[in-house]
């Protein structure tokens, strides 16, 4: 699906397990960019190649089971994959209305041109055609994503505090947020 994100046009693509493993290299240079410019995302900086093709290997692996949805942004232009973003539904019985958003990467060349709000739009309808309808994510307390989750939409349930450690040291709090969609696109 093409999307015009302000200031920037970019296709937004839901990578199947084979397109993901051909991704690789561009997936681990998203990753290891968000981590070492202070993204809180898992890791700490410097991440070495090697954790963070571990790290997308395991993505693969759940892409194989059919557990995961992983799209990407990518420049029409070239081709060049500038986002990510992660649908991770719940699997137990009683929550196959549920799904985690992860893993929202831009690279920083593309960061404040759309291209997060491109990626979430886009999760939000990859839950809905999945019957997914209730949907959690965190993010560490006061980064920039708290702003774009909350013009979209989503609810901020409250912090838990030193929750993740950051490059220095500090431990940081979370912020945990929740959006209930309907299936016809409108906010629940």
């Amino acid at each position: 699906m093409a999307l015009r994100a302000a200031g920037m046009d970019v296709v937004i693509e839901s990578l199947t397990p084979s397109t993901a493993r051909a991704a690789e290299p561009a997936l681990v240079e998203i990753l290891r960019d968000a981590v070492d410019s202070g993204a809180s995302v898992g890791f700490l900086p410097p991440l070495a190649t090697a954790a963070a093709s571990a790290y997308w290997r395991t993505v693969f692996a759940a892409l194989d089971a059919d557990a995961r949805v992983l799209l990407v942004a990518r420049r029409p232009a070239d081709g060049a994959i500038v986002g990510t973003a992660q649908l991770d539904p719940a699997g137990k019985e009683n929550a196959r209305h549920r799904a985690e958003v992860a893993k929202v990467l831009v690279l920083q060349s593309a960061r404040r041109q759309g291209v997060g709000r491109a990626l979430m739009e886009a999760l939000e309808e990859q839950a809905r055609r999945r019957g997914r309808l209730t949907l959690v994510l965190d993010t560490r307390e006061g980064d920039p994503s708290e702003a774009l989750y909350a013009s979209l939409g989503w609810q901020r349930i409250g912090v838990i505090p030193r929750y993740c450690e950051s490059a220095g040291g500090a431990l940081d709090g979370s912020a945990f947020y929740y959006k209930l969609l309907d299936s016809e696109g409108r906010r629940a």
